[in-house]
């Protein structure tokens, strides 16, 4: 039973710089930064994405130079998301199981460079198809679960061939997870792990995201909640990370982050199992919006943002200010 006023006071420890570091519940670290980045085809190209300022499109050389400032910084890994360009894109999304396909040579450059940083692939065939959706499609244009998921694991099998330490389904397809894990197990990629996108929500909070991969045009006002989670539903969510644990999962994400953080609370709670948040590209746009504006510390509310996903549970965080913020923590 805890005293009562004035024996307990609260604020006694919040007095004192040292007293309040040593009473810290949770703390944030560059160990717990994953940088998304965005490849380009070509060689010396930078483009800037409008709706995420500060955020640039790169081609290889470029992802590869930046990626020895990340492994110098202490980053421990990076998310590759290819930028496709229109004329590979099709309704089979055969480009992204093209063993010379961007992400795959990506994979290749940055790992022969840059050999201690992690590497994580987006396993999804939005960036791929011709109408912007997740996977193969039907004639009414509703995405077909098992078609996609044999497109999938190719995909999946090119990345690690490519030398990807990380495969990330993002996908949504039930029974992925399996298939893959079986794919890589059957082929000798047992030691690749899978980062489940388990809680994925069909999202208003995407947008520059899908700007920044050229998708935006192709998904045309479309929407993806017949596979997407209902952002009305919690327990759900848990069913699909229980599930993609069975199959074989490493570790499982929530995204988006913010807004979805009793979700990584009740991940963790429940199973204990490396949890993985994506502070998506709406969130950083909003943030990014009200820094240029002034309305908002740019520096401390990036920390304050990041170490809320770990008060809430989350061992490693998604984030575009990932650089900014190892930067700012090695200050």
């Amino acid at each position: 039973m805890h005293e009562q006023f004035p024996l307990s006071r609260m604020r006694r420890l919040r007095k004192q710089d040292f007293t309040r570091r040593l009473m810290a519940e949770n703390s944030l670290s560059v160990n717990d930064l994953i940088y998304p980045m965005f490849v380009l085809e070509g060689d010396n190209q930078k483009e800037l994405v409008p709706s995420m300022p500060g955020v640039e499109r790169l081609s290889i050389d470029l992802l590869v130079k930046e990626a020895h400032e990340l492994a110098e910084l202490g980053i421990p890994a990076i998310a590759i998301f290819p930028v496709t360009p229109a004329d590979v894109k099709s309704l089979c999304a055969s480009e992204a199981f093209n063993p010379q396909g961007l992400a795959q040579r990506a994979v290749r450059a940055i790992k022969a460079a840059v050999p201690q940083l992690g590497v994580i692939t987006d396993v999804a065939l939005d960036p791929f198809t011709s109408h912007g959706q997740d996977g193969l499609i039907d004639e009414s244009g509703y995405v077909l679960n098992d078609e996609t998921i044999e497109v999938l694991i190719k995909q999946a099998l090119s990345h690690a061939e490519a030398g990807a330490d990380i495969v990330a389904p993002s996908d949504m397809m039930d029974g992925r997870i399996g298939a893959i894990r079986q794919a890589l197990e059957e082929n000798g990629y047992i030691n690749t792990c899978i980062m489940a996108y388990s809680a994925k929500y069909a999202s208003s909070y995407y947008g520059p995201f899908r700007d920044a991969v050229g998708s935006s045009g192709n998904i045309k006002g479309g929407d993806k909640k017949s596979y997407q989670m209902d952002p009305a539903n919690s327990d759900e969510a848990l069913r699909e990370i229980a599930l993609d644990l069975q199959e074989g999962a490493d570790m499982v994400m929530v995204k988006p982050g913010m807004p979805y953080l009793d979700i990584v609370r009740r991940c963790k709670d429940e199973f204990k199992v490396p949890t993985f948040a994506y502070q998506v590209s709406g969130e950083y746009a909003m943030h990014k919006a009200a820094f240029i504006n002034g309305w908002l510390n740019e520096e401390q509310v990036i920390l304050e943002s990041l170490l809320a996903f770990k008060r809430a549970g989350a061992d490693g965080i998604l984030t575009y200010f990932a650089k900014q913020a190892a930067q700012l923590l090695a200050d």
